[in-house]
């Protein structure tokens, strides 16, 4: 099957490259990159001119659209049958689009995920556990983001994407979860549960962005009528704090989180917080109760330190 793969991106060289190798080694499908880049400066012009490989398309912007914009810029330029993004800091298992796409069709679905792990810079594999099936996942996207390693995530058929509309403008962070409510409403999705994304956890992730959260997550209740898992949410924005060196305001979002019914959660993550010494792991945002996951972790081990030699 043919699937464009769009790759929003704005001065990340560095991170790009290793993204762009991960999508280019995928395995048993016919792909087309199409690279949307927000006005970088930073050498990311050299370094996909530089590429030679006819597979990639450029799409550059010279004022940025944010990254709603910039992937629905992507889908709306794409020629394949299937869509599937990824974020310009994320890394994919050689047979992740085709596992998902295998999925799919046994399923006869419109959309399918995988699971993810969190990695650091340096291929370190943090967390990570399986995700959630199909229909327990549908339930669970109305209160909070229940498919794990945020846009890189999900496989769409092209045509059900333009039927569904595309990622909401005002959104910056939420935007993949916003999407995904309205994919769950036009059906089922397929799950290939394998630990297939790599999340990488960095100092310039998009979701340390506290006030695009919770402005995002307001945005959601108010678009769908919902009421969001503000208790998980808070236990996810205290781990934002911590990565941002800010403890005062970690301890303040874990009282929250107690307050409205997370206290066992929170409890977990302490316990966590202390056993890795502060260190990142799962986002509780975007997973059920954090789990270290070692048969899962060493799943993703060796396609993770593949890409790193």
């Amino acid at each position: 099957m043919n699937v464009s793969v769009v790759v929003p991106t704005c001065n990340r060289r560095a991170l790009l490259a290793m993204t762009l190798n991960s999508v280019l080694r995928q395995r048993h499908v016919d792909l087309e990159v199409i690279v949307v880049d927000e006005a970088s400066t930073d050498g990311t012009s050299e370094l996909l001119g530089a590429l030679g490989d006819d597979r990639v398309r450029v799409i550059r912007h010279d004022t940025p659209l944010g990254v709603s914009g910039a992937r629905n810029r992507g889908a709306i330029n794409a020629r394949g049958e299937w869509l599937a993004f990824v974020d310009d800091d994320d890394l994919w298992a050689p047979d992740k689009l085709a596992r998902q796409l295998d999925a799919a069709d046994t399923a006869r679905r419109d959309w399918a995920y995988a699971g993810s792990v969190n990695i650091t810079d340096e291929g370190r594999i943090v967390s990570g556990r399986p995700p959630l099936p199909p229909e327990e996942t549908v339930r669970a996207l109305l209160r909070y983001n229940a498919i794990p390693g945020g846009g890189s995530n999900v496989i769409v058929r092209r045509t059900t994407w333009a039927r569904v509309g595309p990622f909401h403008a005002r959104l910056r962070n939420t935007e993949d979860w916003e999407m995904w409510i309205r994919l769950a409403r036009h059906g089922l999705p397929a799950c290939a549960c394998s630990p297939l994304v790599g999340y990488r956890v960095h100092g310039s992730n998009a979701s340390l962005d506290i006030a695009q959260i919770v402005d995002g997550t307001r945005l959601i209740e108010a678009l769908h009528h919902t009421a969001a898992d503000w208790g998980r949410l808070h236990r996810w924005l205290a781990e934002s704090y911590l990565r941002r060196g800010d403890r005062r305001r970690a301890v303040g979002q874990f009282v929250r989180a107690a307050m409205r019914g997370e206290a066992a959660g929170v409890a977990s993550d302490l316990t966590a917080i202390l056993r890795r010494r502060i260190g990142p792991r799962v986002s509780p945002w975007q997973t059920t109760e954090a789990s270290s996951g070692d048969a899962w972790i060493g799943a993703a081990e060796g396609w993770v330190r593949e890409l790193h030699r």
